[in-house]
């Protein structure tokens, strides 16, 4: 019901659930903490923050850790859930997620006390290396860990001994590349103890988490002490608000000037957009509009992140394009949810958002790269930016419309642009945004100008070696201090 957007009809049942089964965690912290994934109206994402703030503040009063029954229910109620989607409403939730942080630490920490105390840095003795380990779910084809693969290639192996968790079970060709680019890969799927006292057992000094919160078992394991030093990195762009995480490990072309407020961990700006992501192959496309029921003559906008990247107070901005662009199509790879929102934005200026909006369901992704090809503009979402889709998106030479926020997570695209000195196409507020979209659409000399600008200078954004070397230069650092201490 909450993915699908029947946000009430998800919180009378979890409510129901919960007075059916008191005892049952997971039913507790959906009665309080469920969100929804799209919202209806700006006053909404205000009313359902509201909501999250005192169902937080209820949920750790009525949070009991006193026998073990309480402590094993507790624990596997996390084990089922994170707070994944409180971070789409583009606010700073350090404050929040500190607090459910601290909450998921409690419940950890009295399940599993004997993690919970500080580890001291092992002697690095004379010819031993650096022993860096990378844990996730997320080890396969996975656009919040895709980036890792660069690190790992680049890694400097007379310094640095990599070892890789692997604790989710979808291997693919991806995964064999992290077990190529480690020296010691240990695949241990869902089975978080096991996982716990394997990197223990290896004696790590630096753990590094790619991404914290959209994984429950990458949360819990990251709220243990299981390393001297642990850190984060913007797989998931968001603070974890976990004590037992010292460092985000982010990028200097991405944070504003004030980001070190928007985290609980210290903050590393790494250099450049802070990954090596490695350059996608873009094979030849042989793929026309005619194959996707596109006009030829369109000039086709392509809108193709996750539906909850989309917040309603920017649905304006399409139907002003639309009156500006007559022959403007915006393609949907994964909105259809997103129509009832469209329908009222285009009557509000008298256009029927048929006549412009397409929803197609690319399953392959030879046909999403083709898409990419086919479409003249990317318009990026704003407050949440595009990730992977955007540096696809310029290794296909797509000219990008982006407006940076406020936020690291809404940044992306801003630092990709900057990274290969495209900044042409980057706005500054909402009106510039629509400006720069319409002259895309109504100038095909400019366009071809940017598509040009991109192709000539996108390899200075893929597998950078400067970010690698800045985040060795700070594993080495880190370290030192430990030893000097």
């Amino acid at each position: 019901m909450q993915r699908n957007g029947r946000i009430q009809e998800a919180i009378i049942s979890a409510n129901a659930a919960s007075k059916s089964l008191p005892n049952d965690y997971t039913f507790q912290i959906l009665k309080h903490l469920i969100v929804p994934t799209l919202y209806d109206s700006k006053e909404d994402i205000i009313y359902y923050r509201q909501r999250f703030i005192t169902g937080l503040q209820n949920l750790i009063q009525q949070t009991s850790l006193d026998s073990p029954e309480q402590q094993k229910k507790a624990l596997a109620g996390i084990r089922n859930l994170t707070n994944y989607y409180l971070s789409f409403q583009a606010k700073n939730d350090v404050e929040l997620q500190q607090q459910y942080g601290n909450l998921v630490q409690r419940i950890m920490g009295a399940n599993y006390p004997q993690w919970v105390a500080p580890i001291t840095m092992p002697i690095l003795k004379e010819n031993q290396k650096i022993r860096i380990g990378y844990a996730s779910a997320y080890l396969h084809s996975y656009s919040g860990t895709l980036w890792l693969i660069g690190w790992l290639n680049y890694c400097d192996r007379q310094n640095f001994e990599i070892y890789c968790y692997y604790t989710g079970n979808e291997p693919d060709p991806i995964t064999q590349k992290f077990q190529q680019y480690s020296d010691v890969f240990r695949h241990i799927p869902h089975n978080f103890e096991a996982a716990c006292q394997q990197i223990l057992a290896d004696k790590l000094h630096i753990l590094v988490y790619p991404e914290i919160g959209m994984d429950a078992q990458t949360m819990q394991m990251a709220s243990l002490q299981l390393a001297p030093v642990q850190c984060t990195a913007w797989g998931h762009p968001v603070t974890t608000g976990l004590s037992t995480i010292d460092y985000f490990l982010s990028s200097e072309l991405m944070e504003p000037e004030n980001a070190q407020e928007h985290y609980s961990e210290t903050l590393i700006r790494l250099p450049n957009i802070g990954v090596s992501y490695p350059k996608p192959y873009i094979p030849l496309i042989t793929k026309t509009r005619a194959d996707f029921h596109l006009k030829d003559d369109a000039v086709i906008y392509l809108c193709c992140q996750a539906p909850y990247k989309y917040l309603p107070q920017y649905d304006f901005i399409l139907p002003e394009i639309a009156c500006r662009v007559p022959q403007a199509t915006f393609v949907f790879l994964r909105g259809s949810i997103l129509k009832p929102r469209l329908q009222r934005a285009f009557a509000a200026v008298n256009l029927n958002y048929e006549d412009y909006c397409v929803f197609l369901t690319i399953p392959e992704r030879l046909d999403y790269l083709a898409i990419n090809v086919l479409s003249d503009v990317y318009l990026d979402t704003l407050s949440w930016s595009g990730g992977n889709t955007s540096l696809e998106a310029i290794a296909c030479h797509l000219p990008i419309v982006t407006c940076p926020g406020e936020l690291m997570r809404g940044r992306h695209s801003d630092s990709f642009l900057k990274m290969i000195q495209v900044r042409d196409t980057i706005a500054q507020n909402e009106a510039e945004y629509i400006e720069i979209a319409v002259k895309l659409g109504l100038d095909p000399i400019w366009r071809s100008l940017i598509a040009e600008k991109i192709k000539q200078r996108c390899d200075r954004l893929f597998d950078d070696k400067a970010c690698v070397a800045g985040l060795e230069a700070f594993y080495k650092e880190i370290c030192s201090n430990h030893f000097s201490a």
